[in-house]
């Protein structure tokens, strides 16, 4: 109860955590390119599934006190094993089952998991109901929350995991299926399969790890967006290796030691939140700075500004030379449509610039010219320019991860020969994993500065990087309007929906108001449709309702009404249709008695339910983000459950439920549910009798009369939601006094 409670003292977030301060010189510039820069003891990149899940592995196992895990996906099937295949500590070797053992064996653990709530054209690649696998179905000490927060359009796209905020990982691999791979690529393999035992391409991607204060930063930013999407303030961050626990996994060797780190973010515009495009300015001031090299790894290029910078970069510097690597082609219908398009217009722009020839556009290929053969999927977000700068993160070169979606890039400025030679160590050990080859062969080709030499004269039958031949863009391939959401410049508001995906300013809203009105016009159509042509009529005619609950001596009618009230109640089923039912059955005025009596009625069984079952229990239930609902309710008794009645915050089973587990005083929640029922009871009880005749015989002055009612509705919650507001604030003011 006490967890609820405090924490509804806490309103949510106004925005990101706010930058750091810095006055080194560099390219980094925190509240600039970066939001901040930190030290890290030991930094290392983890290149594919198998590196990054096995080494994550080892580092959960010895977690303390707190494990936060951020995705754009979380799948509790998620093969958590390193480059074998098998678990070989004894412990499950799935991500959910693995989570749970960890808690079990060291109870005062606990592991929060931040998940995407995505869009349902991704419904098919997710696990189903993620909530049952990672929330109810695993030990309280796990909590997952599907997050929201962000503007209409826009996603989670933050890959991070944080280890008793003193150990980070991130980058752009998810927790999820379909990821696990080793370096070899192998053709076949027979540990990278799914959970419906189908067989995956070979799949390249990357992660970073470090210690120290910039594992705290990360923490810092977890917290940050849990706040946001749970309305939770989590204790503050301890300081990397307070406690003297070392967590870096034995046998890795770290590929840079006491190094500043920059963390790079996107946030698109939320609310009244200003646009974060750290990620953006970090891509611009990199290629500014390039003189010999740079190598790019990347699963989406539609960035047609950036494609011009580099263009302009390698117009200054005849010697510079672009390495960057893809996958072969994009598969989906979507994808094909938006991003591959975006893709030929970004090599477009780099051809009619005139450097094409020093731009190599490559895939990793395996399997002879004889035999199997597999394209490698590239999914990792890897920039490398010279050995002077190494980034890895989230962010891939298109346009919604510049200003839309959220994202988070690590970037390493060598300021020692040390991290150079850490930087271009790095880079050969992509070289050749692509290429089949050795570290040394590969230091030994790139001696004089030229990457394109090494491609020249490294690479196997088995292993190689192929060019990219996407062709040029044939005539209705490409289309603005689906790409104007699919890789939106900005994030998606009403302004953009409504005016044919045109450029235009202004904030977006959480979502257009066409989509709003719908949402609420939807439903009635579908009702009124499905009320002319389908047998509901039959069922749920008024005469024959009204005359079911009025028989057997008249007494049983307000009973039975009664009793749905109480049951339907107790299912979530929506109070306003109930007493829209009521007002039908029994018209105007016995219905408006019926419905008040019974609309308070199942409000106090369910706030008893809620009071039985406590805090903890409906947490569990629901997640963290039942404190948004908590908050709303828990500070000032009958004034702050009348206006959660007036807005209304969350459905009414629930806000009855809360209010319960959290204890609001039981007079103060009565009478609070009393007065922000009354003028709903009143005038849904006028519209649902305006509203059955409009049904069956609808006539002009019907439907102006329905239309009256619900702006007299509108109205008159909007008056006493602005009472109920000059009531607090006078109360504050005088407790200030």
């Amino acid at each position: 109860m006490g967890n609820l409670i405090d924490i509804a003292e806490h309103p949510c977030p106004a925005g990101m955590p706010r930058p750091a301060t810095s006055g080194r010189e560099g390219l980094l510039r925190p509240g600039q390119n970066v939001w901040r820069l930190e030290r890290a003891a030991r930094g290392k990149v983890l290149v594919d599934a198998a590196n990054y899940y096995g080494t994550l592995r080892e580092v959960l196992k010895k977690a303390r006190h707190s494990i936060f895990i951020a995705g754009w996906d979380i799948d509790s099937r998620t093969p958590l094993v390193g480059p074998s295949g098998e678990a070989a500590d004894g412990l499950p070797a799935t991500l959910g089952p693995f989570l749970a053992a960890l808690v079990q064996r060291r109870p005062e653990l606990r592991v929060k998991l931040l998940l995407w709530d995505y869009s349902v054209l991704y419904a098919l690649e997710r696990e189903l109901l993620p909530a049952l696998s990672l929330q109810w179905n695993t030990p309280w000490q796990i909590e997952l929350c599907l997050d929201d927060e962000i503007a209409f359009g826009a996603s989670h796209h933050q890959k991070l995991a944080i280890v008793d905020d003193s150990l980070a990982f991130c980058g752009g691999l998810d927790l999820t299926i379909r990821r696990w791979d080793t370096s070899e690529h192998r053709i076949h393999n027979p540990h990278r399969m799914d959970p419906r035992d189908e067989t995956y391409a070979p799949f390249h991607d990357t992660q970073m790890m470090v210690d120290g204060a910039a594992a705290t930063a990360l923490a810092e930013l977890f917290h940050s967006r849990w706040l946001r999407g749970a309305c939770e303030e989590l204790p503050p961050p301890s300081p990397a290796g307070a406690d003297g626990t070392d967590l870096w996994p034995s046998g890795v060797v770290p590929d840079f030691r006491d190094v500043e780190i920059g963390i790079a973010r996107t946030m698109g515009t939320f609310e009244d939140e200003p646009e974060i495009r750290e990620v953006e300015r970090l891509f611009e001031d990199m290629i500014d700075v390039a003189e010999r090299s740079i190598y790019i790894e990347n699963q989406f290029l539609t960035n047609v500004g950036l494609a011009q910078r580099l263009a302009d970069r390698m117009r200054e510097r005849p010697q510079l030379e672009a390495v960057i690597l893809g996958p072969k082609t994009h598969h989906t219908w979507l994808e094909h449509r938006t991003m591959l398009a975006g893709r030929i217009r970004f090599t477009e722009t780099l051809r009619r610039a005139g450097v094409m020839d020093r731009v190599r556009l490559l895939y990793p290929h395996v399997g002879g010219r004889r035999g199997p053969q597999a394209d490698v999927m590239v999914h990792s977000k890897v920039m490398i320019v010279d050995d002077r700068l190494l980034r890895v993160g989230s962010a891939n070169l298109c346009n919604r991860s510049m200003a839309a979606d959220s994202e988070c890039d690590l970037v390493i400025e060598a300021r020692d020969e040390a991290t150079r030679a850490g930087i271009r160590q790095v880079r050969d050990r992509f070289l050749a994993e692509h290429l089949g080859a050795t570290l040394e062969q590969v230091a030994e080709a790139t001696q004089g500065g030229s990457l394109f030499a090494a491609l020249d004269r490294l690479g196997t039958r088995r292993r190689q990087l192929l060019p990219i031949e996407d062709g040029r863009l044939q005539e209705g391939e490409g289309l603005p309007q689906i790409e104007a959401v699919a890789d939106p410049v900005r994030p998606l508001s009403s302004t953009v929906l409504l005016a044919d995906f045109t450029a235009g300013n202004g904030h977006p809203h959480l979502m257009p108001l066409w989509l709003r009105i719908a949402l609420v016009a939807g439903p009635i159509l579908l009702l009124g449709i499905a009320w002319r042509y389908t047998p509901l009529a039959d069922f749920l005619n008024p005469d024959t309702f009204s005359a079911s609950m009025q028989s057997v001596n008249g007494a049983w009618g307000p009973a039975m009404a009664l009793g749905l009230f109480m049951v339907l109640g107790l299912l979530a089923f929506p109070v306003n249709v109930l007493i829209v039912a009521t007002a039908a059955a029994f018209g105007l005025w016995p219905g408006l008695m019926y419905a008040a009596v019974g609309a308070l009625v199942s409000a106090f069984l369910t706030y008893l339910v809620g009071r039985r079952a406590g805090p903890d229990m409906l947490r569990k239930l629901m997640g963290p983000r039942i404190n948004r609902i908590s908050r709303g309710i828990a500070r000032n008794g009958i004034m702050a459950v009348t206006m959660v009645r007036l807005m209304p915050v969350a459905p009414f089973t629930l806000v009855n439920l809360v209010a319960g587990a959290i204890r609001i005083p039981m007079l103060d929640y009565m009478a609070g549910t009393a007065l922000g029922l009354a003028p709903g009871l009143l005038l849904m009880t006028a519209l649902g009798d305006r509203l059955i005749r409009i049904m069956q015989a609808p006539s002009l002055t019907d439907i102006i009369g329905f239309v009256l009612v619900l702006l007299a509705w509108a109205a008159l919650s909007y008056g006493l939601q602005m009472l109920v507001g000059w009531f607090r604030r006078r109360a504050a003011h005088k407790e200030e006094a």
